[in-house]
């Protein structure tokens, strides 16, 4: 999988301002909300909050992958995140998470969700890239960083 069939440098943000869970998430809803004509932000942030209610996408080492299936999206959308503070997002290791994709897919793709989900956490499970994305300070920058592999 390349990133960049799913991540535009548009839905890549840097240094967003953390506070909570669920405050991120109504940030992130929000943001892609803006970017995709078919999505609404209290749809996003409903199924993605469902989502974390089943088990958080906190997959350790500062890294989360908050995911949901969505209806009325029409296309993968994954957007890349970093904050400026850590927040607390239940991982499996209990580490604030600082690092973020957000993954929206179309409600009825659930074996392309599952390939996703699993080449993200490939990616995101390499020390030297996750330091990268952290390092970017522009989010043109972050999306170089993570089109580059």
């Amino acid at each position: 999988m390349r990133i960049d069939t799913i991540l535009t440098p548009e839905r890549c943000f840097c240094d967003l301002p953390g506070v909570s869970k669920k405050r991120f998430l109504t940030t992130v809803s929000e943001l892609i909300a803006t970017q995709t004509q078919s999505l609404s932000a209290d749809h996003i942030y409903s199924a993605l909050l469902a989502r974390e209610q089943l088990g958080s996408t906190g997959i350790g080492n500062g890294i989360a992958i908050p995911h949901c299936r969505v209806g009325d999206c029409d296309q993968i959308t994954g957007t890349l995140v970093t904050l400026s503070e850590g927040i607390d997002f239940d991982a499996i290791d209990s580490r604030s998470v600082d690092l973020l994709f957000v993954l929206i897919v179309p409600a009825e793709e659930t074996d392309e969700h599952l390939k996703v989900l699993s080449a993200l956490a490939k990616l995101f499970h390499q020390d030297s890239f996750c330091e990268q994305l952290r390092q970017a300070k522009t989010p043109a920058e972050l999306y170089e960083i993570a089109t580059q592999t």
